[in-house]
């Protein structure tokens, strides 16, 4: 016959069962599908094991503060939703609550080795599908001047970079937009992602992207070894420049960002020397402008004296040419002058004013005017 049991008596002996099988703590590896604690207080999870196998788990508050304590220091991130951990738990069967697990212990070097494997692995995907190389391709403005800002308002980064940039020596002026972002914990990633989508919205508003924080732990810059951020500012039509404040290993954001800078101060600084280089080249093509002028003036004033003075010489070989001409032109008319030819010896006869030029027009009788050079004579032919 079937032996039976109330409810409570069933999961009493099951309890009862389980504790006897498994009396130990025993290390086991999982994925954290979910986790929610609170400072101060106990922390709940849940572990997986792809589509095998799911549990609840439990960390009682005095457990915790030491696990996630050393955690946060090995691996440099807090634990989170996603990461494979290795787990020293013991099995728990409650009447009330079911079945859990108590974790004691977690190693976090096996939860280290997972996430630098998982880096290699984005690293290795943004290389194939050709994004880190992505933002170089763009041409960043001579001036950018129009620049939106990814940031929190509160942050320190987010003054000094203002202050840096607005303060500059040279007084450049720059038009700044401001997108709000959280820029640490578990909506950082998403947050950052939304503020990228509003900035799409307007690009041509903009010469750049500045994505800025000041610093903090490598847990609290987590978000920017995130993949798909990482693919996001990748393909960005506008190139992005990351002043993220860390001292450690660069993140996926800043491998494939257009510019990846230390601090917010440093990418001000790197914007202020953009302009001082636009200066120079302006102020040297300023001097190029006036030394080409003035040789040019230079070479045109030669030019024009080196004109005046050929004109200066053929106008005067012309009018002593022209002197010359008319010498010759006033002997030529003296020597057909009358005065002229009597000073020669000849003589003009002349009759009622008109100069005979030959015999033939003589008549018996006529009377005529005979001219020397020194007198005339009247006779009758």
């Amino acid at each position: 016959m079937v032996q039976s049991y109330s409810l409570y008596e069933l999961l009493e002996t099951v309890s009862l069962v389980i504790s006897d099988a498994l009396p130990d703590s025993y290390w086991v590896r999982a994925e954290v599908s979910s986790l929610s604690a609170r400072e101060g207080a106990h922390c709940y999870m849940e572990l997986v094991e792809a589509q095998k196998a799911r549990v609840r788990a439990n960390c009682w508050r005095q457990t915790w503060q030491g696990v996630n304590a050393r955690f946060i220091q090995v691996t440099g991130r807090a634990l989170q939703p996603g990461m494979q951990i290795m787990a020293k738990v013991s099995v728990e069967m409650h009447t009330q609550y079911g079945l859990s697990l108590t974790i004691h212990d977690i190693d976090p070097y096996c939860t280290l080795g997972d996430i630098a494997k998982k880096r290699q692995e984005d690293i290795k995907r943004l290389e194939e599908n050709g994004l880190t190389k992505r933002q170089q391709e763009l041409r960043m403005a001579s001036l950018p001047k129009r620049i939106a800002i990814i940031s929190s308002s509160s942050a320190a980064g987010y003054q000094d970079f203002v202050h840096q940039l607005t303060s500059n020596a040279a007084g450049y002026t720059f038009s700044l937009t401001l997108f709000e972002a959280a820029m640490q914990g578990d909506t950082a990633a998403a947050s950052i992602a939304d503020a990228l989508a509003r900035i799409r919205q307007n690009e041509t508003k903009y010469d750049l992207v500045v994505m800025i924080r000041g610093g903090g732990s490598t847990t609290d810059l987590s978000c920017f070894d995130d993949y798909a951020l990482a693919a996001l500012c990748a393909v960005f039509p506008l190139p992005v420049l990351t002043g993220i404040g860390h001292t450690r290993d660069v993140s996926l954001v800043d491998m494939v960002a257009f510019s990846s800078l230390k601090t917010p101060t440093a990418v001000a600084e790197f914007l202020i020397a953009r302009f001082d280089e636009q200066a120079a080249v302006l102020q040297e093509l300023s001097l190029r402008l006036v030394r080409t002028a003035t040789l040019q003036a230079g070479m045109r004033r030669a030019a024009v004296e080196h004109l005046y003075a050929r004109l200066l010489a053929a106008g005067t070989h012309r009018i002593r040419r022209e002197r010359m001409m008319m010498d010759m032109l006033e002997k030529s008319i003296q020597s057909q002058s009358p005065e002229y030819i009597l000073r020669k010896g000849y003589t003009l006869v002349v009759r009622d004013g008109k100069v005979l030029r030959r015999s033939v027009e003589v008549s018996d009788g006529d009377v005529l005017t005979i001219e020397w050079s020194d007198g005339k004579r009247v006779v009758k032919a």
